[in-house]
């Protein structure tokens, strides 16, 4: 889950952009969480919902962070569907321990 999967081809240039702008966000976490989300969904998005990502997009990425791993409450102009979608299609950013691979010190 590095990059793009889906082609961009067919999408419109705003489409385009924000994908493009999802992949690329500055802390790889927000690039994971809004890039793989935009894929699987960004081709159906109505206007109104493409407006509310690019709210979404304009929040800091530190704190989008926080709130989708719950190190913050959701502020709430983001209790929104929208947001509970993006936050639902998290990567797990647990830790990886030793144990977690099957190995002790």
């Amino acid at each position: 889950m590095t990059g793009l999967i889906l082609s961009s081809a067919e999408l419109d240039p705003r489409r385009r952009r924000i994908l493009f702008r999802c992949w690329h966000r500055g802390i790889r976490e927000m690039d994971l969480i809004l890039g793989q989300f935009a894929e699987a969904e960004i081709a159906t998005m109505d206007d109104a919902t493409l407006d509310e990502l690019e709210r979404i997009m304009s929040e800091e990425d530190q704190d989008l962070v926080k709130y989708i791993t719950g190190a913050s409450p959701v502020p709430a102009h983001l209790q929104t569907p929208l947001f509970e979608r993006i936050a639902a299609c998290r990567p797990d950013f647990s830790p990886v321990t030793l144990e977690g691979l099957g190995r002790s010190e």
